[in-house]
């Protein structure tokens, strides 16, 4: 069934047909707005609660300001649906998250509306405030810079940093703090407890309007009135609120709270501080799944991105198998780690704001005092780790691969040069999906090896991920260590066995073969046994090995394979580069072999979104890949493929 727009929507194709409108008429166009996105996700899936959260919000801002002139930066971007829809994309917005499709995320490429290209939290204000420095550069002191963070995001180091930078960087810029208490999950932390108590304040809120109201007619008391208004308003929030000044003490004017649902009233306010100099915070109240009762009153992690789901019932379509499935390498960790840490008392979990996301909420349900969720802070999520460690307990610190990119310096300075014992588990490595490039766990692999003192594992399996974990938490192998996985399920239903140690810097033959050798590093290699079987169909033997450890290598099964074979195929869900592939390349140089080698991974572009088998076709690195690499090695145009 064709999803339609209602009748004023579907006028709207960019934010200068959204001005033609009356005032009077913002409440319905949120509304039509709201309701083509539940139209949209119910049936094709993808991000929702934080949308909807935003509608009132994103009608007024395009309202008001003057996109693309004026700079418009949404935080993280999952809430930007509809942004999108309002700046010319309506018609295509089906293609959302989909193999060639929209993003999910803004982004530069797409459109001159997608000021900064976002996936990952708390970047917002340092860049809108970077844009805003320029254009002062410039003499283009009329344009807009505008922030849309989540409290969630403002909990991140980084958006203090911008708010530092910002209050005296003298520039014409707005944060909007969009309070709903949440991220993914439930906001924790002390800056939580503070927007809480600004809001919920009853007698602030009774006396704030009036302060407002006396800032909105500065322009009629004459040339000491912003002073004497600035006064009156910060005697009120000194006196009214303990804590008021935190934003005022970093030199940002604080506006709020407002209510973030109320179209005309956002806009009024808007409004008026396009005419107030420096930096501005607006505190806008809202809530993630705003005018769709199921989302409102249900989970807002599970209404963050439900999936397909019955817009009349708020039934979520689920797809009941009718044999047992294998389970997510998430939930495997979730679980194994608990029946680690009832065998050994010094295990912790640590995760930077995705205990739905890593499944460490199992742990955190049943040990809540040895599992923590430390906001999103992934460095000091790591360097947290590294403290516990410091005092004899073995932490599990999991993140997400792309989100490790912003702890990289606490994993060389705080772990690695210490020689710490912290375990980091690295979900999402390799390519993701439909979250795409910003998402996408391409660089770990590289990053990770080039660091003295660790120890780079992944497993093939979910029995093995089990194994490694419980190998990574023995004293006798006290390192650094990482353990990457993929998004998604593996491939047993038998999963849970007991524990074995499986030795430091050991891989495993899967496969015997005679004609060349497939070398595999994590769950990719079970497409690697799916082309064993394709080709041994096609008349070629392949040997096929696990490699288990990217660092330390498997240096006797290496010579053996080299000692063998004069063609072999690497294969590793991560970047080719400095990858598993050149590792055992710079192996085979090293000791003088001279095999064929082909290389097949993540190549040195920006991969876009998709699912992951339609990425690992594009990419060349499936099991059609391997087999067709394979027939290559065997032809005469073996000789180009060498390196």
């Amino acid at each position: 069934m064709e999803i339609k727009p209602g009748p004023l929507l579907s006028q709207i194709n960019s934010p200068d047909d959204l001005k033609k409108f009356k005032e009077e008429d913002l409440p319905q166009i949120a509304f039509e707005l709201r309701d083509y996105i539940i139209d949209l996700v119910s049936k094709k899936g993808g991000h929702f609660g934080a949308s909807l959260g935003v509608v009132e919000l994103t009608v007024a801002l395009h309202y008001v300001f003057n996109t693309p002139k004026d700079q418009l930066v949404w935080d993280v971007g999952h809430q930007a649906y509809g942004h999108k829809i309002l700046t010319g994309r309506r018609d295509t917005f089906h293609t959302n998250r989909i193999y060639k499709g929209l993003s999910g995320f803004p982004k530069r490429k797409e459109s001159p509306y997608d000021a900064m290209g976002v996936g990952h939290s708390s970047t917002s204000i340092s860049a809108a405030l970077g844009m805003a420095v320029a254009n002062k550069h410039k003499g283009e002191l009329d344009t807009q810079h505008i922030a849309v963070i989540g409290d969630g995001a403002m909990t991140a180091g980084l958006a203090f940093e911008g708010l530092n930078h910002g209050g005296v960087a003298n520039t014409n810029m707005i944060v909007i703090l969009n309070d709903n208490c949440m991220s993914i999950d439930p906001n924790v932390g002390a800056l939580k407890e503070y927007l809480t108590d600004i809001s919920t304040s009853h007698t602030y809120n009774k006396v704030k309007d009036e302060v407002w109201n006396l800032l909105g007619k500065i322009s009629k008391f004459g040339p000491n009135a912003q002073e004497i208004a600035a006064r009156v308003e910060n005697a009120v929030k000194h006196s009214l609120l303990k804590n008021s000044n935190y934003f005022e003490s970093l030199q940002w004017r604080y506006f709020g709270p407002i209510d973030g649902h109320d179209t005309i009233r956002v806009k009024k306010v808007l409004e008026d501080l396009k005419d107030i100099p420096g930096p501005k915070i607006l505190h806008c109240l809202t809530t993630k799944g705003k005018g769709y009762v199921p989302a409102e009153e249900g989970s807002p992690t599970t209404w963050h991105a439900p999936g397909l789901f019955n817009k009349e019932t708020g039934e979520i379509v689920k797809v009941v198998p009718k044999t047992p499935q294998p389970p997510k390498f998430q939930d495997v960790f979730g679980h194994s780690i608990i029946e680690l840490a009832e065998k050994n008392n010094k295990i912790m979990g640590v995760t930077p704001a995705m205990p739905s996301g890593s499944s460490l909420k199992f742990m955190m349900e049943a040990m809540p005092d040895r599992a923590f969720d430390v906001g999103i802070a992934e460095q000091h999520a790591v360097t947290f780790s590294a403290g516990l460690a410091t005092q004899g307990l073995i932490p599990f610190c999991n993140i997400y691969s792309s989100f490790m990119q912003r702890a990289y310096d606490s994993v060389v300075h705080d772990v690695a040069i210490q020689d710490l014992h912290v375990v980091m588990c690295l979900d999402r490595a390799g390519l993701v999906g439909a979250d795409g490039p910003t998402h996408h766990g391409a660089y770990d692999i590289p990053y990770m090896r080039c660091i003295p003192n660790m120890i780079v594992s992944s497993p093939m399996n979910e029995t093995e991920l089990r194994d490694l974990m419980y190998t990574g938490q023995l004293d006798k192998n006290a390192a650094p260590w990482v353990i990457r996985y993929p998004r998604g399920s593996g491939v047993m239903t038998d999963w849970k066995k007991p524990f074995k140690e499986i030795k430091v810097g050991t891989g495993r033959k899967v496969k015997a073969g005679e004609d060349l050798a497939i070398l595999s590093f994590g769950p990719i290699g079970n497409l690697a046994s799916d082309a064993c079987k394709t080709l041994e169909e096609k008349g070629i033997s392949a040997a096929h090995y696990d490699m288990r450890f990217a660092k330390p290598l498997d240096e006797v099964m290496l010579h053996e394979i080299f000692g063998k074979f004069d063609k072999v195929i690497t294969v590793e869900d991560g970047c080719i580069d400095g990858g598993i592939g050149s590792a055992i390349v710079e192996f085979m140089a090293d000791h003088g072999y001279a095999s064929k080698v082909k290389r097949l991974g993540i190549p040195d572009r920006i991969v876009e979104h998709g699912s992951q088998k339609e990425l690992y076709r594009e990419c060349n690195y499936d099991a059609q890949a391997m087999v067709e690499t394979a027939e290559v090695l065997f032809s005469k145009k073996a000789h180009t493929l060498a390196g």
